[in-house]
């Protein structure tokens, strides 16, 4: 008899009720997983199809042990939360995954980078600093970013001029070369219980420099061969160091020869994997519920080409959601919207992403840059 993962008998805690929580209910739907989520917005967009909601703080110590206290197993759909209350959960026989031990290394940036260094794996060199005083001096340009909290772009600074130190936030933070590369790429990588590790082929970024967010991504990335077997051996050597059970993202910056160094890791689905859900034979939604639930890992084989658009506010643009040109695009095969269920857009907000899938890399390059001319996210004025 194996043990039973599904129905009425196992309550699956999700702390976060975003747009990743929702992912992982549909896919959770499927296996007849029940998901439990915890959220500080009445609106998030788990509120409505979870299977209970609790509306409260993801840093409160109480609420996260009151929300804890009857789920057999508890996960992140987000790094900002209180990792104490998940210790003393994992303490009393909950099964926290990713561990909270994992979770307070990743969400501390300091801690992060410190970890690579230990492990011998390959980072840009960096300081830690507790007030911005302390960067005066530093060799202009690098860049300055937020030990915890920060996410989306935010809590991340590139300092270019002495001018950009008196703008830029204070507190405890790192600041780290700033290191010439010609692509950014991403890894998926997922790991159970039983020490079972999968690897999603890599994925290539393209950012928009004014959001600081990534405007499209596609996969599989267009890299040599042998730079996308030393990323899976990165990755692979990355979750079994942190001896981690879940799913991690482990973002690269690939030097102008070639060399891969890791910008960050997130422990958990991650923006740069919703094309696994059109283009793999299992989705990272799935994967990451199969890896915590300790159950057979998926085939992560990648069946077609694929990007991903994000959908994100336009900028100047708030109130009730208005997707302009989405039916359009729509009647091009191949392109799939997921609309993450916020009624209301705000300046860079992420209100859904479109994967665009195709037999080749440029058919699908030439869908995406027709979607992204094409859609707009605006508010009903």
């Amino acid at each position: 008899m194996g043990h039973r993962w599904y129905g009425n008998d196992i309550k699956l805690g999700v702390l976060g009720g975003g747009q990743l929580g929702r992912m992982m209910i549909q896919s959770a739907i499927s296996y007849d997983v029940h998901i439990h989520c915890l959220d500080p917005d009445p609106n998030a967009p788990c509120a409505e199809i979870a299977h209970s909601f609790t509306c409260g703080s993801l840093t409160d110590y109480e609420t996260v042990m009151q929300f804890g206290a009857d789920k057999d197993v508890i996960t992140v759909e987000i790094e900002n939360v209180n990792i104490e209350a998940l210790k003393a959960l994992q303490a009393i026989g909950k099964k926290v995954y990713p561990q909270p031990e994992v979770l307070e290394v990743i969400k501390d940036k300091g801690l992060q980078k410190q970890f690579y260094l230990d492990q011998g794996l390959p980072t840009a060199p960096f300081d830690c600093i507790v007030d911005i005083k302390e960067a005066k001096g530093q060799k202009i340009p690098f860049v300055h970013k937020l030990r915890t909290g920060g996410y989306d772009g935010k809590g991340v600074n590139i300092i270019r001029t002495s001018a950009d130190l008196e703008t830029t936030f204070n507190g405890p933070s790192i600041i780290e070369q700033l290191v010439p590369f010609k692509k950014e790429l991403s890894s998926i990588v997922a790991r159970n219980k039983h020490g079972e590790i999968a690897v999603f082929p890599l994925v290539e970024c393209e950012f928009d420099p004014e959001a600081n967010l990534v405007s499209f991504l596609f996969s599989p990335a267009d890299v040599r061969p042998s730079v996308e077997q030393e990323a899976i051996k990165i990755a692979r050597s990355v979750i079994e160091k942190l001896d981690m059970v879940g799913l991690l993202a482990v973002e690269f910056f690939l030097t102008e020869d070639d060399t891969l160094l890791i910008n960050e890791i997130a422990p958990r689905p991650h923006n740069s994997g919703h094309h696994t859900i059109e283009c793999c034979r299992v989705s990272q939604f799935e994967q990451h519920l199969r890896a915590i639930l300790n159950l057979p890992l998926g085939d992560t084989t990648q069946t077609r080409a694929g990007a991903m658009i994000n959908l994100v506010g336009e900028k100047g643009h708030e109130g009730p959601v208005l997707y302009k040109g989405l039916e359009d695009v729509m009647r091009i095969p191949g392109v799939y919207p997921h609309l993450y269920g916020k009624q209301v857009t705000k300046s860079f907000r992420k209100m859904g992403h479109i994967t665009v899938t195709g037999d080749s890399l440029e058919e699908v390059r030439e869908k995406a840059q027709k979607v992204m001319r094409e859609v707009q996210v605006l508010s009903i004025h």
